[in-house]
């Protein structure tokens, strides 16, 4: 640049005449103040180090430091936990916050937060009550367990129930269900953090009646069973099941305790989804305690439930962990009300969002894929090929993980082929303002929509990519 036309730092706006501006005084009411003079100062300092490195024709104006400043405040005041397009073909995504919620469960939760709630005040006696007490009775209903308590996620739940009734004692469990899941978080350490003395029987693939008979003595504190949720042992395999492991829990007056993981209040079958053994099932089948989560099959916020014999839950509910472990006033009532829809069995899945999904039909999807094909393509550009594809979603959260769900979606192909195009693309579809989540497999971007409900939403979004 000509030294005579660069512009001179004489020439750069004061932060006052900044912060004079139509935009500056509008971007104060909405930010503050104090926040936009930091902000407009930074925009300043880099219009100054640009005009030293000669990188300007001209020094921007006023309103344009302001504008620049508050598009700033803007980026940085937006929350990092955003809602996304979760088009991955997990339903339960953990990275994605598991469970979307139904609107009654949102709807009781906004008013909890907007006021005061009888969370732990008995409206009848006008003493202290016990907040589980709103959730206690749905659950016993819904599972046919003589009590019921919750705490704050299923990992919880089982840490309560082995310290409750194990700690310095023995724990027996198979080797088979030593199980690890998600973030490395392992059984066998939750065991030790509980106080419980682990006691493996069987192998890997077989565990028989007399391995649980040979451990059981004077120090057994409990036996514990794990639904091995997130994994399959196929082959030459044995387990004992948890009906014969409930008549030997008995007999040799030592607790059962089934750790079920995601659990489900609903026959997942009747919805063409799979065969997963209900809490009310366990319950049945002579489980003392039965430990589960919310935010997974159950479709609710994120808990953790035991449910079971009167007098074990009062024993845990005795225990000082539990107050450390317990929910608060806003998931508490997202649960009740997520609760209350498994009353009406035939319009449970109408009406709770992860149900739904789960048993969107394969037809509806691909009709969808189909009418969104050619608006997707315009949006993304003459560079990629999009193309109407089956494909095959997962549960998701450790559930059922041999089960697919036939679905449907877009696969967008660089039209030169570029392998490194693909991460760019996927890179700028999380860059949008409501990012979309695919994943990419065979040499495509795929964007299953088995989870999409707003198309619109979504095109939307799309229109925000460069072009």
């Amino acid at each position: 640049m000509d030294a005579e036309a660069r512009p001179s730092l004489r020439d750069l706006p004061s932060v006052d005449q900044v912060l004079k501006t139509g935009a500056a005084l509008e971007a104060a009411q909405r930010f503050g103040r104090v926040p936009l003079t930091a902000a407009v100062r930074a925009a300043l300092e880099e219009v100054r180090a640009c005009v030293l490195a000669g990188q300007l024709a001209s020094v921007p104006s006023p309103d344009h430091v302001a504008l620049a400043a508050a598009e700033q405040l803007a980026l940085a005041s937006r929350s990092s936990l955003r809602p996304v397009f979760n088009l991955t073909g997990t339903v339960l995504h953990t990275n994605l916050g598991r469970a979307v919620l139904a609107e009654a469960a949102v709807e009781a939760a906004t008013a909890a937060m907007r006021s005061a709630v009888a969370l732990e005040y008995d409206l009848g006696t006008g003493k202290r009550g016990e907040r589980d007490d709103h959730v206690r009775e749905l659950l016993i209903e819904l599972t046919g367990a003589e009590d019921a308590t919750v705490v704050n996620n299923n990992a919880a739940a089982v840490l309560l129930a082995l310290n409750t009734l194990g700690a310095g004692k023995g724990a027996v469990v198979s080797r088979g269900e030593l199980i690890e899941i998600g973030g490395a978080f392992r059984m066998p350490d939750i065991m030790a953090r509980a106080g419980a003395r682990l006691v493996e029987v069987g192998t890997t693939n077989r565990t028989h009646a007399k391995d649980y008979l040979g451990a059981l003595d004077a120090e057994t504190g409990l036996i514990l069973k794990v639904h091995t949720s997130n994994y399959r042992i196929e082959g030459f395999t044995k387990e004992v099941s948890a009906r014969e492991l409930a008549q030997i829990a008995r007999q040799h007056g030592v607790p059962l305790v089934h750790d079920l993981g995601s659990g489900t209040l609903a026959d997942l079958a009747r919805l063409g989804v799979g065969r997963e053994p209900t809490v009310r099932e366990t319950v049945a089948d002579g489980a003392d305690l039965v430990t589960f989560s919310g935010d997974k099959l159950l479709g609710g916020p994120q808990t953790g439930f035991l449910v079971g014999r009167a007098d074990l839950i009062a024993a845990i509910n005795r225990n000082p962990m539990k107050r450390a472990l317990r929910v608060d006033k806003i998931r508490l009532a997202a649960l009740e009300a997520t609760l209350r829809l498994y009353r009406d069995p035939d319009t449970l899945a109408a009406r709770l969002p992860t149900l739904r999904l789960l048993a969107r039909p394969a037809g509806e999807i691909r009709a969808l894929a189909e009418a969104l094909a050619m608006p997707v393509a315009t949006l993304i550009g003459d560079d990629w090929l999009v193309s109407v594809v089956d494909c095959a979603s997962q549960i998701g959260s450790g559930a059922l993980p041999q089960e697919t769900l036939a679905s449907a979606g877009l696969a967008l192909r660089p039209a030169d082929g570029s392998g490194s195009a693909l991460a760019a693309l996927a890179a700028a579809l999380r860059r949008l303002e409501r990012p979309v989540i695919g994943r990419i497999t065979d040499g495509a971007l795929l964007l299953d929509l088995r989870c999409l409900e707003d198309p619109q939403g979504l095109l939307d979004s799309l229109a925000g990519l460069p072009s």
